[in-house]
């Protein structure tokens, strides 16, 4: 077995050392790169740590000495019939910090790394109960990643984590990096909405996990997945639970508003200054054509134009390094804004609709949502334009349709306002001043009574 181990391992940062211990002759193979070397040294000058063997895990076959060695374990090998391995992992992740995309104004700190075992630790340090359960997989035939599915035992519904365990065990890919890669296995096909929020804040998964809800932990991802996630589900977040009611329910609606405001103002104002001059008043119609004089483009040239441009300028904010990322965004804002009027390729009251839309848009942390309200803004847009006001009614109208079609894991996308749940309507908009009230968890998400399981 030894002499396959190194024709096979040729060629790779693997390191096969043969020493005495107790004038027992053995050989130690680990990966350099994988392993600490100040551990290593320490194993071999410590014959305690062998002859006790109190910390050592046999090994029974050729495959487990594979799977060991490249998850930063040290396998002695004494002879085919008697294989030892101890883990001595190098420190290889960043340690706990904070987290940069999900800011905690209130609240806990801490943020996962791409440790699995710290995130799970994490995860634990919260919710410190047995009925926590933890499933693990290792999926991809090359990079042979660790995945956990994680749920409380008697609150998740036992037929959704089946559902998960069932596809999480089919999926056939040569490799995961990021958490994102299971997204696709999981996401509804028939909307651009996300029916899978992910976060990197322990809080977060363990009020997820408190509700009912799922989560898949993918080693080597700060970002963990919570499913299934509903269409409310992105207007809350976990500083809701940390401040007074009555202006928690007034940033909610706030975020909703600031939803409409990022779909819908920029259509509407093509739609009003290009097809229906009648559906607002007659002043302010004057105020806005009187700036459009000079414009030689229609409205939909000038908002795609300052909408491209400031998607453009959002990605390289995005991709450059903090210290110029920011100061060029302004910059190219600033001096692009006033060359565009001054050319009069586009009126200054676009430029606000369109200011306006896209700060709007920032309001949220999902990526995914974000995504979402940039792509109908556009659609919207050029709804508009062919159509006018009644373009952006049958726009809503397929919206709305599409909303409530949607099933997360055969429980409705819309919860709990259509079908009504009025017992869920108390920490959906608005938050209610009693938590006692909050005692009873969703029906829909908590575990299945007539399974009896």
């Amino acid at each position: 077995m030894l002499e396959k181990l190194r024709d096979e391992l040729t060629d790779n940062d693997i390191f096969f050392r043969n020493i005495k211990i107790n004038n027992q002759a053995l050989t130690l193979i680990y990966i350099e790169t994988l392993v600490s070397g100040e551990k290593i040294n320490k194993l071999v000058l410590d014959n305690n740590v062998y002859i006790n063997r109190k910390n050592l895990i046999k090994i029974n076959n050729y495959q487990d000495i594979i799977n060991n060695l490249f998850n930063g374990f040290i396998i002695f090998y004494i002879s085919d019939s008697e294989i030892y391995c101890i883990e001595e992992r190098a420190n290889l992740d960043r340690g706990i910090n904070t987290t940069d995309s999900e800011i905690s104004i209130r609240g806990p700190k801490d943020s996962f790394t791409e440790n699995h075992n710290k995130n799970l630790g994490l995860i634990r340090n919260k919710i410190r109960s047995k009925d926590l359960k933890v499933k693990s997989y290792t999926i991809g035939k090359i990079t042979n990643t660790k995945v956990s599915l994680l749920y409380i035992k008697n609150i998740a519904n036992l037929d959704t984590v089946d559902e998960i365990d069932k596809k999480l065990n089919n999926i056939i890919i040569d490799g995961i990096v990021d958490s994102s890669y299971l997204k696709k296995y999981f996401t509804n096909k028939n909307t651009i909405f996300p029916i899978i929020d992910e976060t990197e804040r322990p809080d977060i998964v363990a009020m997820n996990l408190l509700e009912g809800k799922i989560i898949i932990l993918v080693d080597n991802s700060p970002y963990l997945l919570i499913l299934p996630c509903f269409f409310i589900d992105f207007f809350h977040t976990p500083d809701d639970y940390y401040s007074k009611n009555i202006n928690i329910s007034f940033i909610r609606i706030i975020r909703i508003i600031a939803f409409l405001i990022s779909i819908f103002i920029p259509s509407y104002y093509i739609a009003i200054t290009t097809l229906n001059h009648d559906a607002i008043s007659t002043d302010l119609l004057i105020n806005f054509l009187s700036q459009r004089l000079n414009v030689k483009y229609p409205a939909i040239v000038e908002a795609l134009l300052m909408s491209i441009s400031f998607e453009i300028l959002r990605e390289s904010d995005i991709r450059m390094s903090s210290t110029l990322g920011t100061a060029v965004s302004i910059l190219g804002g600033l001096v692009l804004g006033d060359a565009l009027v001054s050319a009069n390729i586009v009126s200054p009251i676009m430029i606000i609709v369109i200011a306006i839309s896209a700060i709007a848009g920032l309001s949220f942390t999902s990526v995914e949502l974000t995504n979402a309200i940039r792509t109908l803004r556009f659609i919207f847009m050029i709804l508009a334009a062919c159509l006018g006001i009644y373009g952006l009614f049958i726009g809503i109208i397929v919206l709305t349709i599409n909303l409530c079609s949607i099933n997360a894991f055969n429980i409705p996308y819309t919860s709990p306002f259509a079908p009504l749940n009025l017992h869920e309507q108390k920490d959906s908009i608005l938050k209610i001043s009693n938590n006692k009230k909050l005692k009873k968890r969703n029906k829909l998400l908590t575990r299945n009574i007539i399974r009896g399981r």
